[in-house]
């Protein structure tokens, strides 16, 4: 799959999560096979660019390439100034919101709640396609709702504005994440356009990846909450669709160190306090379906320095490799 310059080496990608994909979680994903990751939404009200928070998810340093991120907002304008001060800032491709269910985010006119404005949604992509010279791809759900399903409307529009990719989640916005992801509009939108589109929704294996691109005819598969915990499921999906045969499950030696490494990139990116704090979800998703998983959690999660929180990971990882019940103290 190419998108503008930018030859993707593999057809799995990367889903934008608020929260989830910061640039510790991206390089890891990049590094487990991933073609490509998009960054969290960043957002184009420029009153908020010097927060820390935005100055986290601006920050692409030593980030493997192409560096893709995300932004959202509902004005044309302001959003072609927000893609110019993102590439300015080291994106290499910009993507553009219109997915997003939150309510926070909808009730602003923003991420999915721009589907129900064809117009604006063109304006938008107009904007912000004549403001840089890097490539604009876009994620869209199937619609609004079950009564307002337009996205191969939006398709149209994002190819005739010079969108270069598209990904589409396969529910509407008001199923949230709820009930199965609907591959037949994805499927639609793929057989209209010329541009790659990527399928999103429910993809969770190897063998849901190639069944889903098999189906829809798509460029790629983009994973999201399925890679919470389990960054390698991009190296799984490459490896199958490339030699149609399934990879072991990584061994328990190899998961605790993806996860020590990913616990000190986190210190590091942040500072400890919120590192720490920031880890705890991670540590949640690597450690579920584990035993004794609630009980670790329960500790680590009042681990409150970097030492002690590395410390009791792999004392607990230590213990399951060994084969037997992990130590775990009342408190951290």
């Amino acid at each position: 799959m190419r998108i503008g310059p930018y030859q993707i080496a593999h057809r799995t990608v990367l889903a934008p999560m608020a929260g989830v994909t910061d640039k510790p979680f991206r390089v890891l994903c990049k590094r487990l096979g991933a073609g490509l990751c998009v960054s969290e939404m960043t957002t184009s009200d420029a009153r908020f660019w010097n927060t820390a928070k935005s100055r986290h998810r601006m920050d692409h340093e030593g980030e493997p390439a192409p560096i893709s991120v995300q932004i959202a907002g509902t004005v044309p304008e302001i959003m072609a100034e927000a893609a110019r001060h993102n590439v300015e800032h080291g994106a290499q491709i910009i993507d553009i919101n219109m997915g997003c269910p939150a309510k926070k985010v909808c009730n602003a006119w923003a991420g999915s709640a721009l589907m129900r404005d064809e117009a604006l949604v063109g304006r938008i992509l107009d904007a912000v396609v004549r403001a840089v010279d890097v490539p604009v791809t876009l994620k869209i759900r199937t619609g609004w709702d079950h009564d307002q399903r337009n996205a191969l409307s939006i398709a149209r529009i994002a190819q005739e504005a010079g969108v270069q990719a598209l990904a589409v989640h396969g529910r509407t916005r008001d199923q949230q994440y709820t009930g199965r992801a609907e591959y037949d509009t994805i499927a639609a939108v793929k057989a209209e356009l010329r541009i790659p589109v990527l399928a999103n929704g429910d993809i969770d294996s190897p063998l849901k990846a190639a069944q889903v691109l098999a189906y829809t005819g798509c460029d790629a598969v983009m994973v999201g909450r399925a890679a919470q915990g389990r960054p390698w499921i991009f190296r799984e999906i490459a490896h199958y669709l490339a030699h149609g045969i399934l990879l072991p499950e990584p061994s328990l030696r190899e998961v605790r160190d993806r996860l020590m490494g990913h616990l000190e990139h986190l210190h590091a990116f942040y500072g400890e306090p919120s590192g720490v704090r920031i880890a705890r979800k991670h540590l949640g998703w690597y450690a579920k379906d584990r035993p004794e998983n609630a009980a670790f959690r329960a500790v680590v999660n009042r681990a409150d320095t970097a030492e002690a929180q590395l410390r009791l990971t792999r004392d607990y990882f230590d213990a399951l490799i060994a084969g037997v019940p992990p130590e775990l103290p009342a408190a951290a």
